[in-house]
């Protein structure tokens, strides 16, 4: 009979560890970790001090499309595409530093949080499923999270085209995030 790696076993609790401390839920620590249910409930329970949320994670694509949730999942995205570019990362430790980044850039801007950790996750789970991708701004030229089968070559992003119903922005600060280099 093998023996599981310590190393390996270590490995895994630092993953979900860093997860329950940007707030993920039980499911996503289930699917990123080989820690069974009870242990990852025990560890859940002794960081947070009460036992994870029940119920299902989100499924559809339409919330990121809305307007506040497309801006700050075009960020993460386009923060979570440059770590695969310019790191060895990959993986749940991409997403893990991406997010950590994006609440960063967030707090850097004092801008309120729009995307949880676990719709981040879910968000890279549409990308790698090809049902949602970037597309340019043709005015601002920053990439936004679209529809994969929408057609997009005159597509204009919720920052320049901000919905009269949205309020005021802090455009500046989020779309220099979110254009090309």
């Amino acid at each position: 009979m093998r023996h599981p790696s310590v190393v390996n076993e270590g490995r895994q609790i630092q993953i979900a560890m860093s997860l329950i401390r940007l707030g993920a839920r039980l499911q996503v620590l289930e699917s990123e970790t080989r820690l069974s249910r009870e242990r990852l409930l025990r560890l859940y329970k002794e960081m947070v001090g009460k036992s994870p949320p029940k119920g299902m994670l989100p499924f559809s694509t339409d919330w990121f499309m809305t307007w506040q949730p497309n801006i700050h999942s075009s960020l993460f995205i386009n923060i979570y595409h440059g770590l695969l570019k310019g790191s060895e990362l990959d993986g749940i430790d991409a997403v893990i530093k991406a997010y950590e980044l994006y609440l960063e850039h967030l707090s850097v801007h004092k801008l309120q949080r729009v995307l949880s950790v676990t719709r981040a996750w879910r968000l890279v789970k549409f990308f790698e499923a090809r049902m949602l991708q970037t597309a340019p701004c043709t005015k601002c030229g920053g990439h936004f999270v679209v529809h994969s089968m929408d057609l997009y070559d005159r597509f204009v992003c919720g920052l320049c085209h901000v919905p009269s119903r949205a309020g005021k922005t802090r455009k500046p600060k989020l779309l220099s995030s979110l254009q090309t280099h």
